[in-house]
């Protein structure tokens, strides 16, 4: 839940930058899922359907992490700049093995920010609400290290 909550204010985010920045919109998280089903897309292949499941999909399941780390403690802004991490990981990690990514380095520095901004977004809101939503119940109570 906390993680659909993310991907819709990061995608309310992303068209309203779109629509400032003249920056059209990527399909290549529908490709990567398409290549993941077994299909060949082709890189002008554009179908928002695959890639609106791509997008809430990944978000969601990375939004899962988020949750079970608000239930074990692991919470608050660090949790969410960690989660931003991981969000920006596993959607290059699917899209570079897939073959249908370029990687992040390659990209010119204002699109790698743009990302992290975007990421961040959904990153912050998913934790926002799985703090909330989600008491820490299985908080570990080993102590203040990890020695």
């Amino acid at each position: 839940m906390s993680g659909l909550a993310g991907v819709a204010v990061m995608t309310a985010g992303e068209k309203l930058e779109q629509a400032l920045t003249g920056r059209p919109g990527s399909f290549v998280p529908a490709r990567a899922l398409l290549t993941l089903l077994g299909r060949a897309p082709g890189d002008g292949e554009q179908p928002p359907v695959w890639n609106h499941l791509m997008h809430w999909g990944t978000g969601a399941m990375v939004g899962g992490l988020r949750g079970v780390w608000a239930v074990t403690g692991i919470r608050g802004p660090v949790a969410n700049t960690w989660h931003t991490v991981v969000r920006l990981a596993v959607d290059q990690t699917i899209e570079n093995a897939t073959g249908v990514g370029a990687p992040p380095t390659s990209w010119p520095v204002l699109e790698q920010a743009v990302d992290v901004v975007h990421k961040a977004v959904h990153a912050t809101v998913t934790g926002t609400v799985a703090d909330r939503w989600i008491s820490p119940a299985l908080r570990s109570s080993r102590g203040r290290t990890s020695l």
